[in-house]
């Protein structure tokens, strides 16, 4: 069941959502060469104990995961997309990282994620990252009123062909507001008007990931982490954005 929020509901997500932002950019500042993922995590665990928050993934445990997620933040290196389980690694010059969060502030929830480079690019990885924020871009401009949800997943789908990368349609974006995942689900690819109608008080995780050479995934033996069939590196740009009778709203922008 889709559930609309009322404009006061959407700014209380807009405070979760923008403390997300907060933590993700200085996650995005603080991973350097050398910086282990567990110090990154330790990082989010702090600044979710100080501000009275809690972690949408701590104890998470939906069907493709195994057993309770244990962590704060996924974090996802190189060919790992999705999930990623924060491990004693310490990250390397060129690494492709990156970094998920999804938290709650007084019972509303919000959800994004980031891809940064570390230390000297690849240009190639830098041109993955850059279609999946053009791919969200294009999925915010589709998040009007009147639209449809396969207008938006036809906008990221675009994007991604535009540039030659495959998509993936297993994990897409997501309603949110009370917990992490509601209704509905938000495909990276589909057609321009089909499916659920865009109505003011939708609050949707838009979420483009892609990999460089395969639209195909598979989960680490750890039982979370998805990574690229063929193990290309991937990027995941991702944004809570609320559906409203003057457009689309970003509740965690920077």
């Amino acid at each position: 069941m889709v559930e609309l929020k009322t404009p006061e509901e959407i700014d209380r997500i807009g405070v979760a959502g923008a403390f997300v932002a907060e933590i993700l950019a200085e996650l995005r500042a603080a991973a350097g060469v050398g910086v282990n993922l567990l110090a990154l995590e330790a990082i989010v665990r702090e600044r979710i104990r100080e501000r009275g928050a809690h972690s949408c993934y701590w104890d998470y445990s939906p069907s493709f995961g195994r057993g309770p997620f244990r962590n704060t933040v996924c974090l996802s290196v190189n060919d790992a997309v999705l999930h990623g389980l924060p491990f004693d690694y310490a990250l390397r010059d060129g690494d492709v990282l990156t970094m998920d969060l999804a938290l709650g502030i007084d019972g509303w929830v919000a959800d994004a994620a980031t891809t940064v480079i570390v230390g000297t690019p690849d240009p190639e990885d830098q041109r993955l990252v850059r279609a999946t924020e053009e791919a969200l871009g294009a999925a915010i401009d589709a998040a009007q009123p009147g639209n449809r949800i396969g207008d938006i997943s036809a906008a990221i789908e675009a994007v991604a062909r535009r540039h030659g990368y495959p998509v993936n349609t297993e994990f897409g974006g997501h309603g949110l507001g009370r917990t992490m995942h509601e209704d509905p689900h938000v495909s990276n690819a589909g057609r321009a008007g089909r499916g659920f109608p865009l109505k003011p008080g939708l609050v949707i995780a838009l979420e483009p990931w892609f990999a460089k050479t395969t639209d195909r995934i598979f989960t680490d033996p750890d039982g979370w982490t998805i990574r690229s069939a063929d193990g290309s590196r991937t990027a995941h740009s991702e944004h809570t954005v609320a559906v409203t009778a003057d457009g689309p709203r970003v509740l965690t922008a920077a």
